[in-house]
């Protein structure tokens, strides 16, 4: 998922052609106080042309909120709420959307990552992501030490999973060209069960791809167990049931499947 500031219209139509599964037009951090109103115009001026986007809108109780929900739900838009740790305010921003704004809770604050499984299983919550920046400040520690925001990271991931909605997306790499920590951060993202990242540049996105699919050997790995029938058998001198059986399927499920939702 590419993020493109709101007060950017120049860069929507760049970005939406950049390649990401999913644009996010900004109408939060990325924007001035001033300048939201005109970037909230700007953005429902692009969406009413028929693109699609998430729209990460203002956190509840700040005076933007109410008219970015509003915007997000006349077009459809599934909407990334920012500092999302009351389970309650999230079930109102769905309710007021009236079912048309799938929800993506942005898990940035110490508080966010403790109410992990509540926030995850208010209805209208589809996904949750990772605010790595926003935490990291809170914690004082560096947002790119993977050791740090560990523990945090796999509370969302779990949560995620016993909640019964889609893996989280990861935050995101702030060293824009620096390729090499970009490819460590998605590995070590999908290590502990990421299925997806926030980027902040086109830069970013064919990386971002390449460490989130299946490799070679994944592929094979698959192949082969679905290969040896339904039955308690080895591959490879390791043994096979039915849940290296259902692993296998999401393996291959994933190398085939687009990843246009949230």
């Amino acid at each position: 998922m590419l993020f493109v500031p709101g007060s950017r219209p120049d860069r929507f139509d760049k970005a939406a052609s950049a390649g990401a599964d999913l644009v996010i037009i900004d109408l939060e951090d990325a924007v001035a106080a001033p300048d939201k109103t005109r970037a909230r115009s700007d953005a429902a001026a692009w969406l009413s042309l028929g693109n699609r986007a998430v729209v990460r809108i203002n956190a509840s109780g700040t005076p933007w909120a109410e008219d970015d929900l509003r915007t997000a739900a006349e077009h459809g838009c599934p909407v990334m709420v920012p500092k999302a740790e009351d389970p309650a305010a999230l079930a109102d921003i769905a309710a007021h959307a009236g079912g048309r704004c799938p929800v993506i809770a942005l898990v940035e604050t110490a508080l966010g990552v403790e109410h992990a499984l509540t926030v995850s299983a208010t209805p209208g919550v589809v996904r949750a992501a990772f605010g790595n920046v926003d935490l990291a400040t809170q914690l004082g520690v560096s947002q790119d030490d993977h050791t740090a925001l560990a523990h945090a990271r796999s509370r969302l991931v779990l949560a995620s999973a016993a909640a019964g909605i889609s893996p989280p997306i990861d935050g995101v790499t702030t060293a824009v060209r620096d390729t090499d920590t970009l490819t460590a951060d998605v590995a070590h993202a999908r290590r502990l069960g990421f299925t997806g990242k926030l980027c902040v540049h086109p830069s970013q996105l064919a990386g971002v791809a390449d460490g989130f699919a299946p490799s070679e050997q994944e592929l094979r790995w698959a192949r082969a167990v679905l290969g040896a029938g339904d039955s308690v058998t080895t591959v490879d001198g390791r043994m096979v049931d039915k849940p290296v059986l259902e692993r296998a399927r999401r393996v291959l499920a994933l190398a085939r499947a687009p990843h246009t939702t949230p």
